[in-house]
């Protein structure tokens, strides 16, 4: 069994963070201590390590739950995880493309602003942003 700060340098997270898992319904103690202590078994190292990889893979801890309770679903299948990777997927993709359209946009803006000695209210950059309203592609259109 680990105290909570034993764990949370077992999994290279703060103590804070387990807090927060825990509010969020994450993780759970599997019992307190004479003194009052958070106790943890091996399987809350597991259990942070694979909320650690999904948020390293975009999912939000939301998702995290989800996919948490899927796993402890006995009729949940592989193709349930795989709709939800699936979906974070085409998320991920529609920030880049959206990302892309920003880097081009600001591209456009560098470009023309050539001459860095310009007074500021002068400044085509300012200018432009002033004026100019930005669309950024919706879900599912490339730009």
């Amino acid at each position: 069994m680990l105290k909570i700060g034993k764990l949370a340098a077992l999994v290279d997270v703060s103590i804070d963070t387990l807090r927060y898992y825990e509010r969020e319904g994450l993780i759970e103690p599997v019992d307190r201590s004479e003194s009052g202590y958070r106790v943890y078994d091996k399987e809350s190292a597991r259990r942070i390590h694979f909320i650690k990889q999904a948020q390293h893979c975009g999912f939000t801890l939301a998702e995290i739950r989800e996919l948490l309770v899927l796993r402890g679903r006995e009729k949940a299948c592989c193709g349930d995880v795989r709709s939800r990777a699936i979906e974070k997927k085409l998320q991920i993709e529609h920030k880049i493309r959206v990302m892309r359209a920003m880097s081009k946009a600001l591209d456009q803006l560098i470009v023309e602003c050539a001459d860095e000695a310009q007074p500021v209210k002068e400044c085509t950059i300012i200018a432009a942003l002033e004026r100019a309203t930005v669309l950024m592609p919706a879900p599912g259109h490339e730009s």
